[in-house]
């Protein structure tokens, strides 16, 4: 069947561009000065223009929801604190023609290796400030000039292994760079969120557009970071400051895309000079690093005695060689606006040729010529990106000038800056072009930065082909960053000729190799762990409260035993049974997906969202919900959700040892509420009705009838909900689970004895095994209780401490 867009007429396609103007005096990526269509837009457009309204909003939706699916979120910072947003995809990719984008790349490619030369210079000999190429000043006062660093020489010889840059195109059409990004940089793996989002969008046109493919650069510096190991046994592993950070999806998307270990400091320890990280079986060494957090956090010991994010000793491990890190400590001195005055001379030095992509016009006022300049230039300066600079420390000049002296005038802030002895970097004010946007069902242009990534590797630096382009709101440059509303959108780059399809894993001849499982940090691990506690104990709060109501609703609120006695049980839990849906069952709820969000470079999105999904139910519950009936059913819808989530991780995840910490928790207190509802209902002197409560919150009322042919009793309780090994709800059956599941662990960690854990689980185990319903009395099962504890606390010393 042909496509719609293949045979519109160019009217159509002239009737679709109509309204999109371009604004005077600004380069537009679609539109030539002259107003014709660029011949690199050209299919896209006719796509777009060949789709009805709906057809297109039908697309986009479908884009949002993969995001919103996959959990691809930024957060935004308010003045009381942060909120998780969805991703701000503008549908509209941008579009770059390939010969082009193949220029741009060589400059970006020569720009990196001239930042390797600068770092290792200004943390080796220092020539640069000894012959006058920089100011001592400008790296001195420089607080990411890291003085413990000086005179450390990478393992691999190399500083800088993965940057990024922003880059912008001026009025006359020539690109620029407006900013390096040497620290951490961020954005690789949300170009990529972008691309599967956008593939979704225009999933009947990518397949045929000659659009680059991006797993390619990613296998490549896949490849460049194993290779980095050499013959070293350590394992390559990405350092992420945690999930409060505003870009912790990235680290744990980035992790999961490319294999490696998703790492806190936490995780890791210095010992006689070499890294390591603390796993379930003691400390593996690692050997590559790929830093994601600032440099001056990484190490209390040497460089912020403040952090609490760091390593202490990471500093000596790097000086003794014993790992590399990308990229190295000290690399964010690199990214002061300032440097890049300085830049075009020194590439003549370093590299004997000009800048192949020149630097948005920057000046080093530290000199009275060009502190003269700046003076006389403020007024055109406080409309553009400018910076200011007051030793020693920094101030944001857009800020100051356009808050603190709005409404002054421009000779008092020249008297200011006189006064207070400024030295300013000064940049020229930047008309950035745009790109089309769809805006209410129409085209209109928003001023746009593009991010661009670049990467070391055996063969030198190669250059993704495309990346992220950032969006603004309106014409105002400022609307760029997401937390003004800016958004974001996928960048192709068009090939002249089909490209062939591509995937991080290529398929080749080579001889069958299973890898080793990956290692599992203790914090990990422990996460898990608790994990499947917690969503097994609201899993037993939920189907306790729904005895509850279910009996309220029938007795209604008069004097009855049992409900009194269901009431105070969860009273002991610490849940209210007068809210409907008790605030500390939410707590439980949300406790879980702090747990699973730690490890989400371990966790599957449907596993997550299923998560979220029970989280957000419990809370949109919990504001409508009223007690008896309707809080019962609620339960239900509850109980369902759970099942959802248990059955996707336990049906779906591999058997790795983070699902045997996760089978772990959730056996163990399976056991203590079973435990603890046994000790309550099936007491002797429980009021009339308590036998058949607990086998309605074992989940057994029909195992119950079909086993035993008498009428409920003590026995036949704690038959079918203690010592049935066939019942998934017993306490023998967990503790089977958990003696299995352990003595795996066990194995896999080649411990030559029995630990701890192992021994107590085998004691109770065999003690609940040779008992009979008669010898499980409530104070047998209080003392299980405590048996369990303690087993938790020996799986805790001898795992996750």
């Amino acid at each position: 069947m042909q496509d719609e867009a293949d045979t519109m007429t160019p009217d159509a396609l002239s009737r679709f561009l109509a309204g999109y103007t371009p604004l005077a005096g600004v380069a537009d990526e679609l539109k030539r000065p002259d107003g014709s269509l660029r011949p690199v837009w050209a299919s896209l457009m006719r796509y777009l223009a060949g789709q009805s309204a709906e057809t297109l909003a039908r697309a986009f939706a479908r884009g949002d929801q993969y995001l919103h699916d996959t959990g691809v979120y930024f957060r935004q910072y308010t003045g009381t604190g942060s909120t998780v947003r969805d991703w701000p995809l503008s549908h509209v990719p941008v579009v770059i023609d390939g010969a082009e984008w193949a220029a741009l790349a060589d400059g970006i490619a020569q720009r990196a290796e001239l930042l390797e030369r600068v770092m290792a210079d200004l943390y080796g000999p220092g020539n640069l400030v000894r012959d006058g190429f920089l100011p001592a000043d400008l790296v001195a006062q420089n607080p990411e000039w890291l003085r413990p660093i000086v005179n450390i020489r990478p393992r691999s010889g190399n500083f800088l292994h993965f940057l990024a840059f922003e880059i912008g195109r001026s009025p006359d059409g020539s690109w620029f760079v407006l900013g390096d990004r040497t620290q951490a940089p961020s954005g690789a793996g949300f170009a990529l969120e972008n691309r599967m989002a956008s593939s979704r969008v225009f999933h009947d046109l990518m397949p045929k557009a000659n659009v680059e493919r991006l797993a390619g650069f990613f296998r490549s510096f896949r490849d460049a970071m194993n290779g980095l190991r050499g013959d070293n046994d350590g394992r390559v592993a990405i350092l992420t400051p945690g999930q409060h950070t505003d870009t912790y999806y990235e680290h744990a998307y980035i992790a999961r895309y490319l294999g490696f270990s998703l790492l806190e400091c936490e995780d890791l320890k210095v010992q006689d000079g070499r890294l390591s990280v603390r796993t379930i079986n003691g400390p593996e060494p690692v050997g590559v690093l790929w830093r994601r957090l600032d440099s001056r956090f990484a190490d209390p010991l040497e460089l912020d005695e403040t952090s609490a994010l760091g390593t202490p000793g990471m500093v000596s491990a790097l000086r003794a060689g014993a790992m590399d890190m990308v990229n190295c400590l000290g690399s964010g001195v690199l990214e002061a606006r300032a440097l890049m005055a300085f830049l075009p001379r020194i590439s003549q030095h370093l590299m004997g040729a000009p800048l192949k992509l020149p630097n948005i016009a920057t000046w080093w006022c530290g000199q009275p010529t060009e502190r003269a300049y700046v003076l006389n230039n403020l007024e055109r300066m406080m409309i553009g990106p400018a910076q200011s600079t007051k030793l020693p420390f920094d101030i944001d000049a857009t800020t100051a000038l356009g808050g603190k002296f709005r409404g002054t005038a421009h000779s008092s802030v020249a008297d200011w800056i006189e006064r207070e002895g400024a030295t300013l970097v000064g940049q020229e004010a930047v008309t950035l072009s745009t790109t089309p946007a769809m805006i209410d069902g129409k085209l209109a242009p928003r001023p746009m930065v593009v991010r661009v990534f670049a990467a070391r590797t055996p063969e030198g630096w190669a250059v993704m082909p495309g990346g992220y382009a950032r969006i603004g709101r309106s014409g105002d440059p400022a609307a760029l960053a997401m937390q003004a509303g800016g958004s974001v959108a996928d960048v192709w780059v068009m090939a002249d000729q089909p490209v062939v399809p591509d995937s991080l894993s290529k398929t080749g001849s080579g001889p069958f190799l299973r890898r080793l499982p990956g290692l599992l940090p203790a914090r990990a691990a422990d996460n898990l762990f608790w994990l499947g506690r917690y969503v097994e104990r609201a899993e037993g709060g939920v189907r306790v409260l729904r005895a509850y109501h279910l009996r309220l609703e029938e007795y209604g609120r008069r004097t009855v035993p049992l409900v009194n006695g269901l009431g105070q049980f969860l009273d002991g839990f610490g849940i209210d049974p007068e809210e409907p849906i008790p605030a500390t069952l939410l707590g439980q709820f949300d406790a879980s997906v702090i747990c699973a969000s730690k490890v989400r470079d371990r966790f599957s999105t449907d596993g997550w969202n299923a998560l979220n999904d029970l989280s957000a139910t419990g809370h949109d519950l919990a504001t409508r919900v009223l007690p008896g009936d309707d809080a019962a059913r609620a339960m239900s819808v509850l109980l369902r959700k759970i099942a959802g989530f248990s059955g996707l991780v336990h049906d779906n995840m591999f058997r790795f040892l983070g699902w045997r910490f996760l089978t772990l928790g959730r056996a163990l207190e399976r056991a203590d509420q079973m435990a603890a509802v046994l000790s309550v209902f099936a007491d002797p002197e429980v009021a009339g009705g308590g036998f058949d409560a607990a086998i309605e919150i074992g989940d057994s009322v029909m195992t119950h009838r079909r086993r035993y042919s008498v009428e409920t009793n003590r026995d036949t309780v704690i038959d079918v909900l203690a010592l049935d090994r066939d019942n998934p709800r017993s306490i023998l059956f967990q503790l089977d689970r958990m003696r299995e599941e352990e003595a795996r662990l066990s194995e896999l960690s080649g411990m030559a004895e029995m630990g701890e854990a192992s021994r107590r689980i085998l004691m109770l185990q065999t003690a609940l095994a040779v008992s009979g319903p008669e010898a499980i009395s409530t104070r047998r099962l209080r003392r299980i209780r405590r048996e369990l504890a303690a087993i938790s606390e020996a799986l805790t010393a001898q795992y996750l401490s």
